[in-house]
């Protein structure tokens, strides 16, 4: 099988979509030293389920909002949506797709970072309905 092990935000400007990340999930960023501009993001400890990744320059122009979506979504676990939600607002995202019951799993709903890019956003609950 061929398992998900990195991630990459495309970004017009990755220094913006750095700060976004760092103030919104407290993710560790760290500038990379190859010949582009590339940001490494920790995104939790490594005894927690999950995967790291990476912001880079968008080659092209960033998704059309309203859009379908083309392109995967990365979901980002929290502790708790609602106030998650709040915090992302104070930082210029969006909310896309309202929170909804996962049945089983939890809440979820679907964001716009500062480059226009969708990422959900989960509370784990198994009583969500």
């Amino acid at each position: 099988m061929g398992k998900v092990v990195h991630f990459e935000i495309h970004a017009d400007d990755p220094a913006r979509a750095v700060k976004f990340y760092e103030d919104a999930f407290g993710w560790k960023i760290q500038k990379w030293e190859g010949p582009f501009e590339y940001y490494m993001l920790i995104t939790g400890d490594e005894s927690e389920p999950g995967i790291n990744g990476g912001i880079m320059k968008r080659m092209g122009p960033p998704p059309v909002q309203g859009q379908a979506v083309n392109s995967y979504v990365c979901t980002i676990n929290v502790e708790s949506l609602d106030n998650s939600i709040k915090k992302l607002e104070l930082l210029g995202s969006k909310t896309v797709v309202p929170k909804m019951a996962v049945h089983g799993v939890g809440w979820l709903c679907y964001c716009l970072d500062s480059e226009l890019n969708i990422f959900g956003i989960m509370q784990s609950d198994p009583d969500a309905k």
